[in-house]
């Protein structure tokens, strides 16, 4: 039995949630998300709360009911709350700056990087080791956060580059001279 798609999402208040057929709309102060909901679990509004129930118990049908619920409760706590993710640079003359439209990373490369961010993300660049992603996606959030830190991925010797805040790399030990 899902444990997760067992529990109703909570409606906080200020968020207002609309059924249509198969699609859930969620409208909050910080923006507006829709989704829409796989055709075999059923979504029904009961008492200011949003319950997913699913047909059988079969395998599939628990995962998706799991899934459903878990996606709708991140479609309202990004409308009410939002999300945010933090990346760190390290490295020797690595760093980051605000641009019109994104950020401009310079990462050791011969070249500048520029990262144009897609519509309902933002960037902020509080100094110049730090880049902080906040929207109301969740998914979209940790996608661009990926894709910032795909440009040049902490490596494993001197654990330069790009890293999601509090991650730890491994470290290899490097070559030693030979007798």
């Amino acid at each position: 039995m899902s444990r997760i798609g067992n529990r109703p999402v909570d409606i906080p208040k200020g968020v207002e949630v609309r059924l249509d057929g198969r699609a859930v709309h969620v409208k909050g102060p910080k923006g507006e998300l829709s989704l829409d909901i796989h055709p075999d679990l059923q979504v029904e509004m009961v008492d200011g709360e949003v319950v997913v129930s699913r047909p059988t118990d079969q395998k599939r049908h628990r995962a998706l009911h799991g899934l459903m619920r878990s996606l709708v409760a991140n479609m309202v706590e990004g409308v009410t709350e939002g999300f945010t993710r933090k990346l760190e640079i390290q490295g020797v003359g690595y760093r980051a700056d605000k641009s019109a439209k994104g950020i401009t990373l310079n990462v050791g490369f011969s070249h500048i990087v520029d990262y144009v961010a897609p519509e309902g993300v933002e960037l902020q660049v509080p100094s110049q080791t730090e880049v902080v992603v906040t929207g109301i996606d969740k998914q979209l959030v940790g996608e661009v956060a990926a894709e910032i830190r795909a440009v040049r991925p902490p490596e494993p010797y001197k654990g330069k580059g790009i890293r999601y805040a509090g991650e730890q790399v491994r470290r290899k030990a490097g070559k030693t001279a030979g007798a």
